[in-house]
């Protein structure tokens, strides 16, 4: 530090802003340093920088607002859901401790969602939308003991916690178990920060687009500060500032604990969240000392308290609230004798009782406020918190406090006489739900709330009141006629299919396109001019290309959603619109297309997020696989994405050929999810490879959406010629047709060709059919699709080649009742020509070819020598390393 070398003139200069703060305010004072900070910058003078406040509250105690609830009738409230929310977790483990759940985190935070219940959080209604909550994972048990207290959850409801398969409470927030309760799943830590921002921007996009008032509605992340150590909840908070996401606010329980010790043992993690937040352009404000520090921080002239306060590390507050008054007495307050003798009047139990921030609903209520009405910012507030406040020697304040389900007699009694609930002796070892007395104040005051903000929380609403008129296949009917002569990619087909939608009187201004940053890469620049990307403050520059027809443009109004190079925030941009008939009562339609690699590999979490959340929309998996996307090797080239698209069991997924598969794709999911409002939601592969696509055959839509049809009868006439059927999808059915032509001209074999959109939903058909028939023994077999399909065909092999590895086709092998071969692109991928690609991985027509005739003299039906021969003559190397391993 500086030596000071004129503590007379200083003293003039602190006095002089004391003056300052005294008779002009604050405001004042901070607007006169501003503007000396700026002056002292302009001259060179080098301004020391820090991210960081002093380790105090934001609002001073002159700031807050008056309470506008009764404090008394609140605490009864709010210790009786404190009870029972204990009581929800040690009834479900009372015999062992199978079930599980967490009594801790909610005990911490109970004060933070209660102010929020009581006075901020409106329900949707006639008069206003609703507010967004992501409720922290862990606090679940809190929010059921307060929908209980409410009177919306029985006894019985809450004595089948965690007993989910006969529709017990879930373990945390989970819409798909709970579908008229849970609106967000956020229990997987980081996802709710970041989809919590990115449905904060997306009520931006609905209200600047006309579509729905969402003016006075807020997005509420309740988050962990352990939580805040996932790169996806940081990731995107930098966007939040940029767009000035002021309806945006996180509240952090800062309760300075992870699930095994300390989130920042030798450090602050409230001081470090603040400077990482402030530097990404939020507000953020601190709650870190309750009420009855007031008196004695005003009383720190000198500093010394502070002092204290800054150089103790969280390790060091943790082990503090875990024992006892006098030991914080001896081990805080007794490294200074000054701050000895400001505690001298208190007792230790005086002292116990200095609470932290998060725990007073005065000082919560000032931020929540303060957060509400500040604009043109996103909000953080930081809340210190004990984690399992109140449980006493069970774990308050422990390194074990995370995993405890188990509250002894002896706790439960403290726990009881601390919040001073109305429960006899007698019956404290029953561990009894205590509800609020019908006609009590506390009753009557608890619905009062709620009415006055509009209804109940959280709730969810299943169906939008409308069903949108989705078009008819007819719509698309340049994708049904074919390209002629005319080569293009099935990414070109989609980019006409959405570009018909977009023009759609009816539906048009619901579609949502997403991309990352690859518009150009598929074929959609386009949809620049005509469309506009979405920005809030419209375009504040001329973009460089302006004299081109196709030029760059943002707008205040625009419908594209350009997420930069971030697959997290486009798929949770997706989410955000897929679940909008939920949350906004307001069906989008959105369409996400992305790299297929980057798609579920890359943020399977997300995706599993959205089966939960019920979501309804398309993603689209372009450049698609293995041998497809040529030139961009093994990080980019996928093989595997339909076998993770299958195991999320409302993902409708396809891998179609021809445009009019798309089409009739498209078609099917739009009239499923906005005509129907089903709860599942579409993943379609396209390619960027270039062909002629044929007109689309007469009766083929059934076959198309349910996952097989017969695209090709084989040419041959002759009755005795051996058959084979051939299967394929994607650019890998071109390989199985000119395989077909090989096998008539070559080797007199007669091949049927069957495209198959989607062994995925075959695999799923037939599984269900195999469980019909497990337990319904006496009745009629039922036979899966492909079964019945093949059952009309001659005897002879079944061969199917995809792009994607083996596990894809072989779905459907135990439904395919006669020899089946299926050819895959397992291993990793590699950069070269589309054809050399293929001989490589062993899919393309030669290889096709010879599995066929292998399969064909394993039937006996040909010799061997048959493929032999078609070895050698193809140049197929039998010697080359098997690509799975190459």
């Amino acid at each position: 530090m500086t030596q000071d070398l004129d503590p007379l003139e200083t003293n003039e200069w602190l006095d002089a802003l004391d003056s300052v703060v005294t008779f002009d305010g604050t405001d004042r004072a901070t607007f006169l340093l501003d503007e000396l900070l700026d002056g002292a910058r302009r001259s060179g003078v080098p301004v020391p920088y820090s991210a960081n406040t002093p380790y105090l509250n934001t609002i001073p105690p002159d700031r807050e607002p008056q309470y506008p609830g009764d404090l008394e009738i609140e605490q009864r409230i709010r210790s009786l859901i404190r009870w029972n929310a204990v009581a929800i977790v040690l009834r479900a483990n009372k015999e062992s401790s199978e079930l599980g759940g967490h009594i801790a985190s909610y005990q911490s935070a109970a004060t933070l969602y209660e102010v929020g219940f009581n006075h901020f959080w409106n329900a949707s209604s006639e008069s206003h939308g609703g507010d967004l909550v992501f409720v922290q994972g862990h606090s679940s048990p809190g929010i059921y003991s307060r929908a209980f207290t409410e009177g919306r959850l029985t006894e019985e409801q809450l004595l089948r916690f965690r007993q989910e398969v006969d529709g017990g409470l879930s373990s945390y927030p989970h819409p798909w178990l709970m579908p008229e309760f849970w609106q967000f799943p956020t229990v997987s830590m980081g996802l709710g920060p970041l989809m919590a921002i990115y449905q904060a921007r997306f009520l931006k996009y609905l209200h600047a687009r006309d579509l729905a008032d969402t003016a006075n509605r807020h997005v509420w992340g309740f988050l962990g500060d352990g939580e805040m150590d996932e790169p996806e909840s940081l990731g995107a908070i930098s966007l939040a500032g940029r767009e000035k996401l002021d309806n945006l606010i996180f509240v952090i329980n800062c309760n300075l604990q992870r699930l095994d010790g300390p989130v920042r043992g030798n450090g602050k993690i409230i001081q470090e969240l603040e400077g990482v937040f402030r530097g990404a352009g939020w507000n953020v404000i601190k709650v870190i000392w309750g009420t009855g520090w007031d008196r004695l921080i005003a009383a720190d002239k000198t500093g010394l308290l502070l002092k204290r306060m800054e150089e103790c590390v969280d390790g060091e507050y943790q082990d503090f609230k875990s024992k006892n008054g006098a030991y914080v007495r001896q081990h805080f307050f007794g490294k200074y004798p000054e701050l000895l003798d400001m505690v001298a009047d208190m007792s230790d139990d005086d002292i116990w009782a200095l609470n932290r921030g998060g725990h007073d609903p005065q000082k919560v209520y000032a931020a929540y406020q303060a957060a509400l009405n500040h604009t043109d910012q996103p909000t953080v507030i930081l809340a210190k918190t004990v984690k399992g406040y109140g449980m006493g020697e069970a774990g308050e304040g422990q390194n074990i406090t995370h995993q405890q389900k188990k509250m002894g007699e002896t706790v439960l009694r403290a726990f009881r006489d601390r919040f001073r609930i109305d429960l006899p002796e007698e019956r404290i070892a029953e561990i009894p739900f205590l509800p609020l007395a019908n006609g009590s104040k506390e009753h009557a005051y608890l619905h009062e709330r709620r009415t006055a903000l509009g209804g109940y929380l959280p709730a969810r609403r299943r169906r939008s009141t409308e069903s949108l008129e989705v078009p008819a296949l007819s719509a698309f009917d340049s994708q049904l006629k074919g390209s002629g002569e005319r080569e293009i990619s099935t990414t070109m087909a989609f980019v006409r299919v959405l570009t018909t939608l977009l023009r759609d009187k009816k539906i048009g201004k619901r579609v949502v396109p997403i991309v990352p940053d690859e518009s150009r890469t598929f074929g959609m620049e386009n949809l620049f001019r005509q469309f506009g990307i979405f920005s809030q403050v419209g375009q504040l520059y001329q973009p460089e290309d302006a004299n081109q027809l196709l030029f760059y443009k943002e707008d205040k109004s625009g419908q594209l959603l350009q997420e930069g190079i971030n697959e997290p925030g486009a798929m949770s941009s997706w989410i955000a619109a897929a679940t909008s008939y939920s949350t906004n009562d307001t069906p989008m339609i959105p369409f996400y297309i992305y790299y297929s690699m980057f798609g579920f590999q890359r943020v399977g979490d997300l995706a599993w997020a959205s089966g939960d959340m019920r979501a309804r929309g398309f993603l689209l998996g372009g450049t698609a696989g293995r041998t497809t996307l040529n030139g961009e090797g093994l990080q980019h080239e996928d093989g595997h994405s339909h076998v993770q698209s299958a195991t999320i069991p409302n993902c409708v997924s396809y891998d179609p050929t021809f445009s009019y598969e798309v089409a009739v794709i498209v078609a099917d999911g739009l009239r499923r999810m906005y005509a129907d409002q089903e709860d599942v939601f579409y993943y379609i592969t396209l390619m960027n490879e270039n062909y002629q696509h044929p007109a689309m055959p007469d009766g083929v839509e059934e076959g198309i959406v349910k996952g097989l049809y017969l695209f090709r009868e084989a040419k041959s006439t002759k009755a005795k010629a051996p058959r084979v059927q051939l299967l394929g999808s994607g650019t890998i059915l071109r390989e199985a047709i000119a395989a077909a032509d090989l096998l008539e001209q070559d080797w007199g074999v007669a091949a049927d060709v069957w495209s198959a959109p989607s062994f995925t939903e075959l695999g799923r058909d037939g599984m269900a059919a195999e469980r019909w028939n497990m337990l319904h023994p006496m009745e009629e077999r039922r036979q899966s699709y492909v079964e019945a399909q093949l059952a009309g065909r001659p005897d002879g092999p079944v061969v199917a080649a995809t792009d994607y590895i083996r596990a894809f086709a072989e779905k459907i092998r135990p439904y395919v009742k006669r020899r089946y071969h299926v050819l895959g692109t397992d291993g990793f991928g590699r950069s070269d020509y589309r054809r050399k690609l293929r001989e490589f991985f062993e899919v393309d027509r030669h290889f096709i070819t010879v599995a066929a005739l292998n399969e064909l003299a394993a039937e006996g039906t040909l010799p061997a020598s048959a493929a032999a021969e078609a070895i050698t003559k193809y140049g197929v190397n039998p010697d080359k390393p098997d690509p799975a391993h190459a």
